[in-house]
């Protein structure tokens, strides 16, 4: 790559949610798509790129400066692996990151040592309804900040098809709710609020065909004294006509008023004792996946490539999620509050 030549990415991995990856990669004028990669080589060919079944002889074939890897956790390390060997110093790795935290550090160190930037897809942050929420915060639109409330209702969990016309290995989780879904919280609270001090959770299966928890609650401590409250629940739903906009309600509550996350994507502030709410940001109409959050961080992070920007969620950073995640498991199977380093 040079100064004026286009960032070459390569993809590996064909299935649902690559479609959000390769559209927002295709938009990009600074960026040139130059191969995509899966197992299954006919979901790699319908990406309209150069299609390989073999990751080495993509990476061999293409070159790329980039690659980004839409893979599910039980094959990320390997790919990283490989794409290190192979001489890759930028990789972007969908999440959940890794099988645990033990992969999750051997690979982010392992790509640390090669001199490697690897950021974690963790979009949710990236959602415009967030970035702006954290612009009202830092001007203290709700005074002193109290509490934040997700109640998340993607309403797609109910029957024995759960899950299975987009993302059917959800049903083969052990771990699911949290690990899956309530990570991107996890992760948008810390944005938000800072790394939490220490979180109790309540967990729960409700359908049975599952193998994973898919409903709980999960309280964090933010320093400050301020409280998240996480309030999940696949299998019911909210008044949105894309429920996988927001997936969900939120309510920020401070000494000076509320602000309200709608599922249209639109905030509202009301200041304190009073009725009348104004608009901060209007409904969002992109129809595709999370108010265009995917390209908001590719985006993001084709800036910091180019142009020096800071990155957010590097894997270094990204292991304090992962630590977050085991204390969630943990304080549900004891019954106990966990104590977190900040």
């Amino acid at each position: 790559m040079t100064a004026h030549s286009p960032l070459k990415v390569a993809c590996v991995g064909a299935g649902y949610f690559s479609q959000f990856h390769y559209g927002s990669w295709a938009r990009m004028d600074t960026v040139e798509l130059v191969a995509s990669c899966d197992r299954d080589i006919e979901a790699a060919k319908r990406t309209g790129l150069p299609a390989f079944a073999d990751l080495a002889q993509m990476i061999d074939h293409a070159q790329p400066d980039l690659l980004d890897i839409i893979l599910p956790p039980v094959a990320q390390a390997q790919a990283i692996r490989l794409a290190l060997g192979k001489g890759v110093r930028t990789l972007i790795c969908q999440k959940p990151f890794c099988q645990d935290h033990t992969e999750a550090e051997d690979i982010t160190a392992l790509a640390e040592s090669h001199g490697a930037t690897l950021i974690v897809h963790e979009n949710f942050r990236f959602q415009p309804w967030y970035r702006t929420l954290k612009v009202q915060l830092d001007r203290n639109a709700v005074g002193t900040l109290q509490q934040i409330t997700f109640r998340l209702r993607p309403g797609d969990g109910q029957g024995p098809r759960a899950y299975l016309d987009r993302q059917p290995y959800f049903q083969d989780m052990s771990r699911f709710l949290v690990h899956e879904t309530a990570v991107h919280w996890v992760d948008t609270f810390r944005y938000l609020l800072g790394n939490p001090t220490a979180v109790y959770a309540d967990l729960r299966q409700v359908n049975p065909v599952i193998s994973g928890e898919d409903a709980g609650y999960m309280l964090f401590d933010h320093p400050g004294g301020v409280r998240a409250l996480l309030d999940g629940n696949r299998h019911l739903d909210h008044a949105a006509d894309n429920h996988r906009r927001t997936m969900g309600e939120a309510l920020i509550e401070g000494t000076a008023g509320s602000i309200k996350l709608r599922g249209d994507g639109s905030l509202w502030r009301r200041g304190f004792q009073e009725t009348h709410e104004t608009c901060l940001l209007p409904a969002n109409e992109w129809e595709g996946f999370g108010g265009d959050c995917v390209h908001h961080l590719q985006s993001h992070v084709v800036s910091g490539l180019l142009n020096g920007t800071p990155l957010e969620n590097t894997a270094r950073d990204y292991l304090q999620v992962i630590d977050i995640e085991e204390a969630i498991y943990a304080s549900a199977d004891t019954g106990q509050k966990i104590k977190l380093n900040p």
